[in-house]
């Protein structure tokens, strides 16, 4: 589904030194996989997450999407991939406070580049009913729960039907409690409707809902 081949990310502090945030990698991620990714803090997992979401370029190597290099793309090209392609729920959700729960889902089909062939509210309606959050269509962000906001979030990723998720620390802001449900909502996502799942945590007990860990340390995947 996704590959990076080889791929370094770098920044010139100045004339003499340059900051490796990842170093030499590769790593390849399959179609209806649940793959995690850990490492500590610092440890390059972050970057590696905007490399794989398309977020950001590599210094070297190449990312390959379903066979299509990402370097032949230009920057339009790249943004309407990702919207279509990846699916992101983050840990503080980012939604936007001024928009209603249906809204903060209907989101990125406002920003679509292709004609959809489905009516975005009534698949939003139909989400929302699928996933519990009936009655809350209205309400905002403010107004509902940590863990009713991170369904919110993850709905968001859900409404382009998106081939894969990419969720960066998605129970961080959760309780124990709640944190279970999301990830046993991801695990149902990826076993039911064949969506791939990624996530970046620094958790084992996270991780291990993973069917295969990467492990980043030092800038790199060992």
């Amino acid at each position: 589904m996704i590959k990076l081949d080889k791929v370094v990310k770098s920044y010139k502090i100045d004339e003499e030194t340059t900051f490796y945030a990842l170093k030499e990698s590769s790593v390849e991620i399959k179609d209806k996989e649940f793959v995690s990714i850990i490492g500590p803090s610092g440890s390059g997992k972050s970057t590696l997450m905007h490399l794989i979401g398309l977020l950001d370029k590599p210094s070297q190597g190449e990312i390959i999407v379903q066979g299509r290099k990402i370097s032949g793309l230009n920057d339009d090209e790249i943004s309407s991939l990702r919207n279509e392609f990846i699916g992101f729920v983050f840990q503080q959700f980012n939604l936007i406070p001024k928009l209603t729960v249906l809204e903060n889902i209907l989101l990125p089909s406002f920003y679509a580049r292709k004609k959809l062939e489905y009516d975005p509210k009534e698949k939003a309606l139909g989400l929302i009913k699928r996933f519990g959050l009936q009655g809350k269509e209205k309400s905002y962000p403010n107004k509902i729960s940590g863990g009713q906001q991170q369904r919110v979030a993850i709905l968001r990723a859900l409404i382009m039907e998106p081939k894969m998720i990419l969720a960066d620390e998605p129970t961080g802001n959760l309780d124990s409690k709640t944190g279970t449900e999301i990830m046993e909502l991801l695990k149902t996502l990826n076993e039911e409707e064949k969506i791939t799942i990624a996530i970046v945590t620094h958790e084992a007990d996270i991780a291990k809902y993973g069917k295969r860990i990467i492990n980043v340390k030092d800038g790199r995947v060992v």
